[in-house]
């Protein structure tokens, strides 16, 4: 394979080669977003088989959003300190283990520690595996182009997750913890082939690690993960504290990195606002989509009494996003440039959520699908470019940080946006169980994800007054 060696050690990928491990790292988001969409429609039957109550079975979800959201600062810095072949493949086991463990369990509690875990994993693997491709594809051209597939990639994984997980509970709902094993164990047996030894903390003197940065910054993330997971359930004195815990962390924190020879954040790296907006906007974006989603399946299965089956292929439509992000995406970024892409796509969230409000009773699924069509645009026109804003221009050593920081965006962002929705359909909703009351419920929640849109635009509509940078995406490699 030809490529390219730079003076730091790196190393950049110059032909087709370079797609063979674009395909790996992208099994490994795609094998990220199933995990996620088909546990989520299995949960009924781990319920019924396990014998969890409604709020334990919510910590099914919230482990793994705590896990991941808490430790992807912490993935991310180690990707760039410690090596990122040597992080992706790590953890990548880990989350094979995991994975295989909670299709064993017999206890609630034991799949609850699985999930925890296998979010841990994900929270190290993910950004290895974005910094991966953003160290091996030469900034512009080639790198955005492999960024939007790696971008469509994740959002089908979640899309078709839905759909297969709704077959796999048909039979088992272990399978769908087993089927992402033997996914991951083909990966990974790939990986160790085509992921090389490129990165120069693999190859050079270890670099020192902050470990008080690390510690404080992850007992701070998990404490405000906590905090807006729990919201719904806990008192407000109980997620006042715990709010409060979390702040103190995150200020001893910025106190130890200030002082850091070698601090897991450089501040500095916040000067970029393109990074700042793009992760502003992606933490909206998700907590706004997966509002929207949560909101969605309620309606479906709760007043609607569809099956998780037919929710999975209502949903399917989303998935158009898998195509469009390679193929159209690139070719909005070349001529309007990100910011312009990403503020269009969150305008079509925006419509698409808007033309829900109406939802009725016996609503068809042609009414609906306007909604889900155009929520699949706007994913394609919003991720990709989203992550390519995130990263763009981040020195080699701190593109980990970077794909750290945006992935932890995206997490935080889903599980304020799932609190905030929960929260307001309740309170909406009150204690009638009428379907005129749930469907005022699931209506006024709606406006969560809507807002949230509409300030994403406000966020991103503020970069369009610079000079948007144009790279064409579709170009030869260099």
């Amino acid at each position: 394979m030809n490529e390219i060696h730079r003076k730091d050690g790196s190393t950049q990928r110059k032909d087709k080669g370079g797609w063979g491990l674009l395909l790996v790292l992208c099994g490994a988001i795609f094998l990220e977003g199933i995990d996620v969409s088909m546990m989520g429609v299995a949960l009924p039957s781990i319920r019924d088989e396990l014998g969890m109550s409604t709020s334990a079975l919510q910590w099914v979800v919230s482990a793994y959003v705590l896990g991941y959201g808490g430790f992807m600062l912490l993935g991310g810095r180690a990707a760039d300190l410690l090596g990122r072949r040597r992080m992706f493949l790590l953890w990548l086991t880990v989350f094979l283990v995991f994975s295989g463990l909670g299709g064993f369990a017999t206890e609630g509690w034991v799949l609850i520690a699985a999930r925890f875990l296998t979010g841990v994993s994900a929270a190290f693997m993910t950004p290895a595996g974005l910094s991966i491709i953003t160290t091996s594809f030469a900034e512009g051209p080639q790198r955005n182009q492999a960024l939007l597939v790696y971008a469509g990639t994740a959002a089908a994984g979640f899309s078709l997750g839905l759909v297969v997980g709704g077959l796999l509970t048909e039979i088992d709902w272990r399978w769908v913890f087993f089927g992402p094993v033997l996914l991951a164990f083909g990966i990974l047996i790939a990986a160790a082939r085509l992921v090389g030894r490129t990165d120069p903390a693999e190859r050079g003197p270890r670099q020192s690690f902050d470990l008080a940065g690390a510690g404080t910054v992850t007992g701070a993330m998990l404490l405000l993960v906590y905090a807006v997971v729990e919201a719904p359930n806990a008192g407000w004195g109980w997620t006042a504290s715990a709010l409060a815990g979390s702040l103190l962390l995150l200020a001893v924190f910025v106190a130890l990195e200030r002082r850091s020879a070698a601090p897991l954040v450089r501040f500095g790296i916040f000067r970029s606002g393109s990074l700042v907006r793009a992760n502003l906007s992606a933490m909206l974006f998700a907590g706004s989509f997966f509002g929207f989603q949560f909101v969605t399946v309620l309606y479906l299965q709760e007043l609607r009494g569809w099956s998780s089956l037919q929710t999975g292929l209502a949903l399917l439509a989303v998935g158009v996003d898998a195509v469009l992000a390679p193929t159209l995406t690139p070719k909005l970024v070349d001529r309007f440039g990100n910011a312009r892409v990403i503020v269009g796509g969150l305008l079509l969230a925006a419509l698409a959520y808007a033309l829900f409000l109406p939802m009725g009773a016996d609503w068809s699924y042609a009414a609906m699908f306007p909604t889900m069509i155009l929520t699949g645009i706007a994913f394609s026109l919003t991720y990709g470019p989203l992550t390519i804003a995130a990263t763009d221009g981040v020195a080699e050593e701190e593109q980990g940080l970077a794909g750290g920081l945006l992935n932890t965006s995206f997490q935080f962002g889903a599980a304020l946006g799932l609190a905030v929705v929960t929260a307001v359909n309740v309170a909406a909703t009150g204690s009638g169980g009428s379907p005129e009351a749930m469907l005022d419920g699931f209506r006024t929640a709606l406006f969560v994800p809507l807002a949230g849109t509409l300030l994403g635009v406000a966020v991103m509509a503020t970069g369009l007054r610079g000079r948007s940078r144009r790279a064409p995406v579709g170009g030869k490699a260099a």
